[in-house]
């Protein structure tokens, strides 16, 4: 192999700093080198990323192996000590070219191996120009990175570090040049976006951004959000919801749990009636909107009875793309650390709470047959609708848009009648 390749694994936001760690490597005269950009959301997501590596190393035995990304930042050590790796990079150091040039000969200690500082000394989130993502057709734009609160199950702040914000003129500047390449859609993304601003001068919302951002650019056709916490929602962003057409009708909840009691051992700043209510106000304000949302089973000491509230709340507000994550215990988490559910019961909570799911996501996908959709067109011939829905389209190209009836659905993603697309 030459150039430099990207394995990435997680979040949008992971997705996006792909191509800046792509860019700065090759800024810094790398070359045959491999970059694994991991995950520590689950101990499933850094179990895969080790596969990927010891892969890598098996297909391309000359390649420079790097690994990075939040398993990386939260377990340097064990990713050191991995024969496969040569380079180990904290999430602040592989944005910076001048960290690929510090990378050692083979065959040094793992010790040598490690360029990762403290993560929470981190106070800035320096703004990167991206101008093209790859394999994409939709434009990530990172608006904020770190997280402030300390949920009990989760690791992400010890591998992203405190919250700190893009300034609002960067964050304009980057969508300006995504669009004036061509993106008609873009994603704000963050670890928890809704918390942007705090620390900003006059310490601006998501809300405003998203505002600023349709007003400033008004060649984005599309603007969606990535994952937001309800709580933190305020006026500006139901303003958008309420009167944008640009803004797409749908956002996805970090919700996390139907039950108030394990809402509180989760450590969680909103209860079920807080779910309940911001979705109630939204679909107020624009009836034809959907959500998709994160939930987790097995949580310790959750009870039959809790993983029930959890079904209902999906139900009650109608989550048309549930993601379930079966509980996994982080080391250095306050979650590990509870009365821990046997992982067959983990296991059979999780696979309960998916088929509640899918019955949901089926009614969602029957109540859209028969309308009429606008379409972004993706990669493989699939698209999504303005909210969100997944639906094949054979014969159209990615980054088309297109208007077509809706014919039916196949139990996964919608189908459109063939003779009733037409370019939007």
């Amino acid at each position: 192999m030459s150039g430099v390749d990207v394995i990435t694994f997680g979040c949008r936001l992971n997705t996006y700093e792909s191509e800046v760690m792509k860019a700065e490597a090759l800024k810094a005269g790398l070359d045959h080198a491999i970059l694994v950009n991991t995950c520590a959301v689950t101990g499933e997501a850094v179990r895969q990323a080790r596969q990927a590596i010891r892969r890598a190393r098996r297909e391309n035995p000359q390649a420079r192996i790097v690994v990075t990304g939040c398993a990386a930042q939260t377990d340097a050590a064990s990713f050191a000590a991995m024969p496969e790796v040569d380079l180990v990079l904290g999430n602040e150091e592989k944005l910076k070219a001048e960290s690929y040039q510090a990378l050692p000969d083979f065959g040094v200690a793992a010790s040598e191996k490690l360029r990762v500082n403290d993560i929470m000394s981190v106070t800035e989130t320096a703004p990167h120009m991206v101008s093209h993502i790859d394999g994409h057709v939709r434009g990530f734009l990172q608006v904020q990175n770190g997280c402030d609160h300390r949920c009990t199950f989760c690791i992400i702040p010890y591998g992203r570090g405190n919250s700190r914000s893009v300034p609002m003129g960067a964050v304009v500047e980057q969508a300006r040049r995504l669009v004036e390449n061509g993106y008609r859609e873009v994603v704000l993304t963050g670890v928890d976006a809704t918390s942007y601003g705090a620390d900003l001068p006059g310490q601006p919302s998501l809300g405003l951004l998203a505002k600023t951002l349709l007003k400033q650019v008004p060649e984005i056709l599309r603007l969606r959000l990535s994952s937001i916490d309800s709580i933190e929602v305020d006026r500006h962003l139901l303003d958008l919801i309420a009167d944008e057409p640009r803004f797409m009708p749908h956002l996805h909840l970090s919700l996390q749990h139907g039950d108030d009691l394990i809402l509180k051992r989760m450590k969680r700043r909103h209860s079920r009636a807080d779910a309940l209510a911001f979705a109630a106000e939204v679909r107020r304000l624009r009836p034809d909107f959907s959500f998709g949302a994160d939930m987790i089973a097995g949580f310790p000491t959750e009870t039959e009875e809790m993983a029930e509230n959890s079904a209902r709340l999906a139900q009650e507000i109608g989550i048309a793309h549930l993601h379930v994550f079966p509980y996994s215990p982080r080391p250095g988490t306050p979650a590990a650390r509870m009365p821990q559910l046997d992982r067959g019961l983990v296991k059979a909570r999780a696979a309960s709470l998916r088929a509640v799911a899918e019955r949901l996501h089926h009614a969602h996908l029957e109540c859209r047959v028969g309308s009429r959709q606008r379409l972004l067109v993706e990669r493989n011939e699939m698209a999504h609708t303005e909210d969100f829905t997944l639906v094949a389209t054979p014969g159209h190209p990615p980054g088309a848009l297109v208007e077509v009836v809706i014919g039916g659905h196949n139990g996964r993603n919608l189908i459109m009648e063939a003779a009733a697309s037409a370019a939007a």
